[in-house]
């Protein structure tokens, strides 16, 4: 998408550019979903930058935070591993390598489960506790100020719930 042709109305939003490209090139119909995928994915980007710079220094990723912070949420502080990939909504692969790498950084270890011993319960440490607690203190800054006012969050959110709920994801309408 060079834009240099004569006469040209290219702007500084490279997205704002592909989707007139998308149109001038007989694309009408996409350009706007176009726009919209290419835009989610940006922000997603720009987002992920600012996560990692919190979690970086504490060596995690948004992943094996996730899985630190769903266990200190747990009564226990304990979860069998196919219960984490559930409420994470990722693979078991992924849970499992999560959980790995946090093990060997001595915030969760594995039991077998009470009941049933092949059943593999991941169980946060206490330091595990302390890496959460400080991620989300962190994190917090981001989650308070995501870069829209408020209201905007809450619209964008609803509007992101609707879009997953139509790629099939289960989710709550109630709110």
């Amino acid at each position: 998408m060079d834009g240099g042709e004569p006469g040209s109305e290219r702007t500084g939003d490279p997205i704002r550019e592909a989707h007139r490209q998308w149109v001038a090139h007989g694309w009408a119909d996409a350009a706007d979903g176009m726009a919209m995928v290419t835009s989610l994915v940006r922000a997603l980007q720009l987002v992920t930058e600012r996560i990692d710079a919190v979690l970086r220094p504490l060596d995690l990723t948004f992943a094996r935070y996730e899985v630190l912070q769903l266990l200190s949420f747990s009564s226990a502080g304990r979860m069998p591993m196919t219960r984490l990939g559930s409420f994470l909504q990722v693979h078991p692969a992924s849970v499992t390598s999560a959980v790995d790498r946090l093990e060997r950084q001595g915030f969760v270890r594995r039991e077998p489960g009470p009941a049933d011993r092949r059943v593999k319960l991941a169980v946060l440490t206490d330091d595990g506790r302390a890496a959460a607690q400080r991620a989300t203190l962190g994190l917090n800054a981001l989650f308070e100020d995501p870069g829209l006012p408020p209201a905007e969050v809450a619209q964008l959110t609803g509007l992101l719930r609707r879009l997953r709920a139509g790629a099939g994801d289960e989710v709550d309408t109630s709110s």
